[in-house]
């Protein structure tokens, strides 16, 4: 058994397209502890969000804090900390802070999972 907190998981900046303004990573669990899966914190300041994308694996979204949008093509979902979001498989989404509040949340998925971006 190991006990990993993400207060104490180092945070890695992290620049790509797939967001709107950088972001920072906190790895959890990553390979070298699961084959399964993966969770990481990404942190996003205020109004920061990623780009329409989509995953070949179905995708969850734990929010830890602040105040966030989980949106598809269909609805767009304001989130606090304590939601969990199910992201299925291939649907076209996207995630991150609103304009007054910066927001984090957890994913877990698979490592396996390979995902486009949909949205320049």
């Amino acid at each position: 058994m190991k006990v990993v907190k993400v207060s104490q998981a180092a945070e890695e900046p992290r620049e790509s397209p797939l967001f709107t303004d950088p972001v920072t990573i906190q790895p959890i669990v990553g390979t070298d502890l699961s084959k399964r899966f993966r969770i990481a914190q990404v942190n996003f300041g205020k109004g920061v969000r990623n780009k329409f994308h989509s995953h070949t694996i179905e995708q969850i979204l734990i929010i830890t804090e602040g105040e966030g949008i989980v949106a598809t093509e269909n609805e767009e979902l304001t989130v606090v900390p304590g939601d969990i979001i199910f992201i299925p498989a291939g649907e076209k989404h996207w995630h991150g802070a609103t304009e007054g509040s910066a927001f984090s949340h957890l994913f877990v998925m698979s490592p396996d999972s390979k995902t486009t971006q949909l949205e320049d």
